[in-house]
């Protein structure tokens, strides 16, 4: 390609241009640098040296200056928080209400993020208060998000009820589960009490705002059971089969429990082995295994396993099988199996677990609300191995 001495000549310009806008650029910046207060300046040079109480009133300071720096505030604010340092995240954000010359949208930003400082410390009369104060505004679907883990964290499971009744519908989620879990956890409380017309009354609360509401069920039985009526008891935990029968793990002692006093454990056993032959849970095997070797030694027990497995092969079932075999050998090779059991059963430990199916956390007890994500029958009944398989 043929060089053109023209292009030299246009390499000033350029560098002509560029000076020009750097210039403008520093110009502007200066400028508005002479506009800060003096306060802010010091401010920053406080936060620098890492003295935040002598930053906090220098920007106080220069917002009592020039209102423009609020949005400042607001960054300071949250840094704060995010450090833990609420006393500090709350000074700021007092002192932003306290001000008359912010306008109304400043002033509802400024409450929601004060209701966030307060629910962060663990002031929750506070948090209440203000988030409150913010129903019927423009934060009002935050207000209400707050409220609810507030009166949840409180148990105040009444207003959390009136609150979830005003939330508006979000995607899938349905309040009326949570709403029903509401009513149960009144209604346990008012069983752990012996108050069992109350506990009923909110029992059928819950199975009135949803009729899936398992957790009912299964306290509507727990009520029968406490009051010595143990065909009722059996009939509430029976109906637990017809709402969600991967749940009925979660009462199966308490059936056959319930079936032993009634003189009729054969029949409780078949039930469950039924719901086992149609919904396969680790949990349910379990129970149903132990009752096997009870009754009809490890042979029965080894048998159903072994079937079980052949369906639904999981390393929880393997151990149960050696469980068995230990029972059914004799000699070197019990002391072989037991190795094994041993091994497989180190392994087991770490997949014997319920997952939440909305964030992931793991536990080794079933939660109705998740610990982690504060979600409501987030937690299938079935252990970390079994749930990965049907994923």
């Amino acid at each position: 390609m043929d060089f053109e001495f023209w292009w030299l000549l246009s390499w000033p310009l350029f560098f002509g241009l560029g000076w020009l806008a750097a210039r403008i650029d520093i110009k502007h910046l200066v400028r508005e640098s002479r506009k800060l207060p003096r306060s802010y300046l010091s401010g920053l040079n406080f936060l620098l040296s890492e003295q935040p109480d002598k930053a906090i009133d220098a920007f106080l300071e220069a917002v009592r200056i020039d209102p423009q720096t609020v949005e400042l505030h607001f960054a300071l604010g949250n840094l704060f928080r995010r450090r833990g340092e609420l006393d500090r995240a709350i000074r700021i954000h007092q002192s932003l209400l306290d001000r008359e010359d912010i306008n109304d949208e400043q002033r509802l930003q400024a409450l929601q993020e004060l209701g966030e400082d307060y629910l962060k410390a663990g002031l929750l009369d506070r948090a209440e208060d203000v988030y409150v104060k913010l129903r019927g505004t423009s934060r009002s679907e935050a207000a209400n998000d707050a409220l609810l883990e507030i009166y949840q964290q409180e148990k105040n499971w009444q207003r959390a009820i009136d609150i979830a009744r005003d939330m508006p519908r979000r995607g899938s989620h349905r309040w009326e589960v949570d709403i029903a879990n509401f009513y149960c956890e009144m209604a346990a409380a008012e069983l752990a009490h012996s108050r069992f017309d109350a506990a009923m009354g909110y029992i059928d609360d819950a199975l009135e705002t949803n009729r899936r509401c398992v957790r009912a069920s299964l306290l509507r039985g727990d009520v029968h059971a406490a009051m010595g009526r143990d065909a009722e008891a059996l009939t509430a935990w029976q109906g637990i089969g017809q709402q969600e029968p991967s749940y009925l793990s979660l009462v199966a002692v308490r059936m056959m429990d319930a079936c032993k006093r009634l003189d009729c454990e054969e029949k409780g056993a078949r039930f469950l082995r039924t719901h086992l032959d149609q919904t396969p849970s680790l949990d349910l095997l379990e129970i149903v295994f132990k009752w096997e070797m009870e009754k009809h030694g490890a042979e029965a027990a080894y048998s159903l396993v072994r079937n079980e497995i052949a369906r639904n092969p999981t390393m929880l079932g393997v151990e149960k099988l050696l469980e068995a075999a230990v029972h059914t050998v004799d000699g070197e090779h019990k002391n072989d199996v037991e190795l094994i059991k041993g091994l497989v059963h180190g392994h087991t430990r770490k997949v014997a677990r319920y997952c939440c199916k909305d964030c992931g956390f793991k536990a080794r007890q079933f939660y109705w609300r998740c610990p982690a994500c504060g979600g409501w029958e987030t937690y299938p009944p079935k252990r970390t191995e079994e749930f990965d398989l049907a994923v």
